[in-house]
């Protein structure tokens, strides 16, 4: 693995936020993933999965989650002007359109491979994924993703929302037939995610006080009474399943910290953009973000990957994930307060994603370590997703805790 100058200066005080030294290294960086996952445009539908190297694989399964986190990641692309950008945005909405919507009984359909079917499910993680692309390519500019947004929101109302207790329910068959009464947090993790980016490009309140409503249950229900730890999997009556354990990657027993990280600076950028009423959010995201931290970060360094209800680490896995995840809401604590305890993880993680996970030589970031550090691939095949690891360069350099797009446009503006 060939190294670089490292992320930011050690020895200088102050926060590396405010360094233009690492502002430049956090600018190239994302330039390097954006290059990198160009390459899995092809010119018939769909994307390249790529290897190491950047080479495509031969596995042409398309997920859901592939397809709309290339668009809505170029389309942050397309707010600091990578060349490959539009193009990419442009490709993966139309294989949105002619490929994952189900023109029989609407929705989107899980994974396909060419024109076959592969997996026709109907899952909320899915729909949620194209409601945040959708969201992303408006704020990008694209032409169809007003009207994306419109049938991808009226399958959410429809089929996902329960109103009676503002959560998302999580799965159902291609012809919207139950086959579980399977609920989790996963889905309604990103679905605030979706939601808030929603809200940032239309301005709609429903988007806002959905997302609120999610977080409410997690943040100030579930967590406080949980060691504000956050378990993933849930009862049809929305009641902690403690014996759940399904895919061990997707849906593993316990709790996997790296979500308390996402929630957490998702509850911050809700706040900003609720006009920060009061500091009962900011108390709560920082005792998840700390509480992961603390539990979940590995003596020789990096996350484990699940943790039991009590804390103790279950899946002691390092994968990259996690990392950048705890670098963007770290990063949120110190655009909020200056505190040195801030800086201190931030430098580590920075630091240890550096030398362990970004690949100097070609591009993008390596999925898994072993526990002697060295590169390994147990459950991922070649580089999987630019979506975390791009979020994790481009997230600090936007000054606020939410409209980000705005903040990068006006950053590349300026340089």
């Amino acid at each position: 693995m060939k190294h670089q100058h490292p992320p930011g200066p050690s020895k200088v005080p102050g926060f590396w936020l405010d360094d233009i030294e690492h502002q430049n290294w956090l600018k190239a960086e994302a330039i390097r993933q954006l290059t990198f996952f160009a390459a899995s445009e092809r010119d018939g539908p769909g994307f390249f999965n790529l290897d190491p190297a950047g080479n495509p694989l031969p596995d042409d399964t398309q997920e859901t989650h592939t397809t709309t986190r290339l668009v809505h990641s170029f389309a942050l692309g397309s707010s600091w002007g990578h060349p490959a950008a539009d193009r990419i945005v442009d490709h993966g909405m139309a294989y949105l359109a002619s490929h994952h919507l189900d023109a029989v009984h609407g929705g989107y359909l899980w994974a396909l491979n060419g024109n076959a079917i592969v997996d026709d499910r109907k899952l909320a993680y899915g729909h949620v994924f194209v409601l945040l692309a959708a969201a992303s390519a408006k704020m990008a500019g694209h032409p169809d993703a007003d009207a994306l947004i419109v049938d991808v929101s009226g399958v959410l109302d429809k089929h996902f929302w329960q109103d009676d207790v503002g959560l998302f329910k999580d799965e159902w068959n291609r012809d919207w037939t139950p086959f579980s009464t399977y609920r989790g947090m996963n889905a309604n993790m990103h679905a605030v995610e979706a939601l808030l980016t929603a809200y940032e490009a239309t301005g709609q309140e429903v988007f806002l006080n959905r997302a609120g409503r999610i977080l409410d249950f997690f943040t100030a229900r579930i967590a406080p009474v949980e060691g504000w730890r956050l378990p993933e999997h849930y009862t049809q009556n929305w009641e902690i399943d403690r014996a759940y354990a399904g895919n061990p990657m997707f849906r593993p027993a316990g709790t996997t910290p790296g979500h308390s990280f996402e929630l957490g600076r998702l509850l911050l950028q809700h706040w900003d953009l609720s006009g920060r009423s009061g500091q009962e959010a900011p108390v709560r995201a920082r005792h998840l973000i700390e509480q992961a931290l603390n539990d979940a970060w590995r003596m020789d360094g990096g996350f484990a990957y699940t943790l039991d209800f009590e804390g103790n680490i279950a899946i002691a896995s390092r994968f990259w994930w996690p990392v950048t995840e705890a670098i963007g809401a770290v990063a949120a604590l110190i655009k909020l307060e200056r505190l040195t305890n801030d800086e201190q993880w931030y430098r580590r993680l920075w630091t240890f994603a550096s030398t362990h996970f970004i690949d100097y030589e070609h591009g993008g970031w390596f999925p898994e370590i072993d526990d002697a550090g060295q590169v390994t691939s147990t459950i991922f095949k070649g580089k999987p997703d630019i979506y975390h690891s791009v979020q994790a360069c481009l997230f600090p350099l936007a000054h606020g805790l939410s409209r980000h797009v705005d903040d990068l446009k006006d950053l590349a503006r300026r340089s």
